[in-house]
């Protein structure tokens, strides 16, 4: 590729970038869904969805391919559809007044942190759950720093987020998108993208409950995909050699090892509840898992209530917690933006099978991939399912 078509292409970006973000500036951002009709709806158990018929899958086939996620088995039909995609890694907000959340509990690994001043924020990546059906993301918050690290472990996924921390230092999340090269891989941007990707919906909780704009913005997997399609950016992308690009066309799977799962379930272990806080004081965020043998599953709670999805009303449910413990610093500055020490090595506790396990993670660059160890320096196995990880400080107390 030309150095004047990449020039050409970033000019392009710049202008777009600018130009959405003036109407988004203007009008509060994206276009009111209530204007035009209810948003879709994705319906639980729906081959059919108002975004048109996805994957019909026989019910004879067998599940026999591996997400290469989370170790969860799909039919063949769904890893075609899969195998020409990057993940989707989407910045989901949690303050109290934007839940419930739209389909975080079909994400197969869900990164968790504060985002700002003691309120945490979510990146589910999605890419084997939702190719039979597409599923709608809300509410879509802004990028930060640190979740840009940890999604530079999976191989330039499809970054989706409105904007974010802008400011000189550290905390640049925007910057940092532009200086790794992702506004002409991978960055999904609603201030470059807009309407019909992304749209406000003031009421997707329901009229009765007044939204205030930043809880509003939708989208879907399949609206984000079909961007990144137009893009040209598929399962193929630019190789890194040495810290710079080669562009030379390199599969997504060829280049992303991922982690390793169990054959079979062990017997269930004796630890039947965890619970943490991220802040002291801020009990709306504070975190609950119980978990249930007969599913081999956690069910997570937040702020003393189930946290459910809105899209089908069901609980987000984990087959793996981690708490991942690692340097927190912050408030940075006056916006409450905090930094995580993402680069290096510390401890974590991976939660399986209703049992603990207490190990190690490392990450050695921004673009490694986070590897968990176990005491022998082995591997982590996982329970085949959703890997939900959420980032703590050194010194907080789990309870188990």
């Amino acid at each position: 590729m030309s150095r004047k078509f990449l020039l050409i292409l970033l000019l392009i970006y710049i202008v777009s970038s600018v130009s959405s973000f003036a109407v988004f500036s203007f009008t509060g951002g994206g276009v009111d869904v209530t204007k035009l009709g209810s948003s879709p709806k994705v319906e639980e158990g729906d081959d059919e969805t108002a975004l048109g018929l996805l994957l019909e899958i026989d019910p004879s086939e067998p599940a026999d391919q591996v997400c290469p996620l989370n170790g969860v088995m799909y039919t063949s039909t769904e890893q075609t559809a899969w195998a020409k995609r990057r993940p989707l890694a989407v910045m989901i907000e949690n303050t109290v007044d934007a839940r419930p959340q739209s389909g975080l509990s079909k994400a197969d690994v869900v990164f968790e942190a504060i985002a700002e001043g003691g309120v945490t924020r979510f990146m589910p990546i999605y890419l084997c759950a939702v190719q039979k059906q597409d599923t709608i993301l809300a509410p879509i918050r802004s990028a930060r720093t640190y979740f840009v690290d940890w999604a530079s472990g999976f191989n330039e996924p499809m970054y989706v987020h409105v904007g974010g921390a802008n400011l000189s230092g550290p905390a640049d999340a925007l910057g940092q998108i532009s200086k790794y090269g992702w506004s002409l891989e991978n960055d999904l941007n609603q201030f470059s993208i807009g309407y019909p990707t992304f749209v406000r919906n003031y009421n997707r909780l329901g009229e009765d409950r007044d939204l205030a704009t930043e809880h509003t913005m939708e989208t879907s997997t399949e609206r984000l995909w079909e961007v990144s399609a137009d893009r040209d950016w598929t399962n193929m992308s630019a190789e890194r050699k040495y810290g710079r690009k080669v562009y030379e066309p390199m599969d997504w799977y060829e280049g992303y090892t991922g982690w390793s799962f169990q054959d079979e379930k062990p017997e269930s272990g004796d630890v039947g509840s965890i619970a943490y806080d991220f802040w002291e004081g801020y009990s709306q965020y504070s975190v609950s898992w119980k978990y249930d043998a007969t599913t081999n599953s956690y069910a997570r709670t937040q702020g003393d209530e189930a946290h459910l999805d809105l899209n089908n009303n069901k609980p987000v449910l984990a087959s793996n917690v981690v708490v991942l413990l690692t340097k927190e610093k912050g408030p940075i500055d006056e916006l409450k933006h905090m930094l995580y020490t993402t680069i290096g090595r510390g401890n974590a506790l991976v939660f399986k099978n209703g049992g603990v396990e207490k190990v190690t993670w490392s990450k050695k660059t921004r673009e490694s991939e986070l590897v968990f160890n176990d005491a022998k320096g082995k591997p982590v196995e996982f329970a085949r399912g959703m890997i939900w990880i959420s980032v703590l400080d050194t010194t907080t107390d789990v309870e188990y």
